[in-house]
């Protein structure tokens, strides 16, 4: 069986690019726990955005989709799966909950593991949940002419549970020592899970799902409210290139993760830029009155034309309704469709065909 020493990190001499990375993270991580103090509102209603945005990108993934209503629905618990798209779609939802609720309190062990694949896979049939893999996986490639060809054979099912549990003791060991970059780590502890491939379904998912455990219980809580796997699915052809080019020579202890953590650094920082934008967007801004005769700064909540208007500055290109709400959730759709209308009339924006096919472009200058 493959040994897992992640001590061997503390002396690896990691690159400028990855370096870079470390220090522009950890400088918006201390700014998201300021905007965290000071606007407990704005990011409650930004982490119900992520939230389905999380579930719906998360599963498209894989593959497993239904409309973006029923997906809403779904994530706020006001309808039952139909269908079994659905109850896969339920699953991430529970176990995405927990995550986000109990993560101080949830250990990384296999048990954990197993229990958080459990929950995934409640809602199916297969009975498989909660139980590792019972017959050999592959990691297939589907060719142009439309031929398949393996791409990386993971571990055997009988070397399966011992190597889960290697993974999670060195990393326990390696955070434990704290001589480690936790951002490091995760993507090293995540690629091997990948590599592992522990279960017969539900891999990618479990991945997406522990990379945000493994995040949230170091205080890089950006994907509350910023969707991380929504910025996966937007660069999944870099995300599987990464995987690809850092699973070679994996069995023989000799493969480099490295493409993989410049990956997934490019990914969190990514996200921790749309937050603070966003937090911006949907922020207050200072204004100036006169008191007793003298100027005094005063704080003012921005209107929603304002909110709007900053937000839809942020585009570049074509943009639909959907996505400035999104993006402004500290006001309501209303609000959105009048400040939208007013950006219309003031030929500021212009609008492009009827219905759910409509959108928006800002009018060149």
């Amino acid at each position: 069986m493959r040994k897992f020493d992640y001590s061997k990190f503390e002396r690896c001499l990691w690159d400028n690019e990855i370096l870079r990375y470390l220090t522009q993270i950890h400088e918006h991580k201390g700014r998201q726990e300021l905007f965290s103090r000071q606007k407990p509102v704005e990011l409650e209603k930004l982490t119900e955005v992520a939230k389905v945005q999380s579930v719906e990108s998360s599963n498209r993934i894989e593959g497993i989709i239904t409309t973006s209503t029923r997906i809403g629905q779904i994530v706020k618990e006001k309808t039952t799966p139909k269908n079994r798209d659905e109850k896969e779609i339920a699953g991430y939802r529970d176990v995405l909950n927990t995550i986000h609720e109990s993560h101080d309190y949830i250990s990384i062990t296999s048990n954990i593991i197993l229990q958080l694949h459990r929950d995934l896979t409640k809602y199916s049939e297969s009975g498989l949940g909660g139980t590792y893999k019972i017959t050999q996986n592959y990691l297939k490639e589907t060719r142009p002419d439309g031929s398949e060809f393996i791409r990386f054979t993971p571990v055997p099912p009988y070397e399966t549970a011992p190597c889960i549990e290697a993974i999670c003791e060195n990393y326990k060991h390696a955070i434990e020592s704290d001589k480690i970059d936790s951002l490091l780590l995760i993507p090293v502890f995540i690629h091997d899970f990948l590599c592992i491939h522990p279960f017969n379904d539900g891999n990618g998912r479990m991945s997406r799902l522990l990379t945000l455990l493994l995040l949230y219980r170091n205080g890089y809580e950006v994907g509350k409210y910023i969707s991380i796997e929504k910025h996966i699915e937007k660069t999944k052809g870099a995300y599987y290139d990464a995987l690809e080019e850092a699973s070679k020579g994996w069995h023989e202890e000799i493969d480099d993760p490295t493409p993989f953590i410049k990956y997934m650094l490019g990914v969190v920082l990514a996200c921790y830029r749309e937050f603070e934008e966003r937090v911006q967007i949907i922020g207050e801004s200072t204004a100036i009155e006169i008191k007793n005769g003298k100027p005094k700064s005063v704080t003012v909540k921005s209107k929603a034309y304002d909110i709007v208007k900053a937000a839809v500055d942020t585009k570049v290109g074509k943009f639909t309704k959907k996505e400035i709400a999104n993006i402004c959730p500290s006001i309501s759709e209303k609000s959105v469709e009048a400040a939208l209308r007013k950006l219309i009339d003031e030929q500021y924006i212009e609008r492009h065909g009827t219905g759910r096919n409509s959108f928006y472009a800002k009018i060149s200058s």
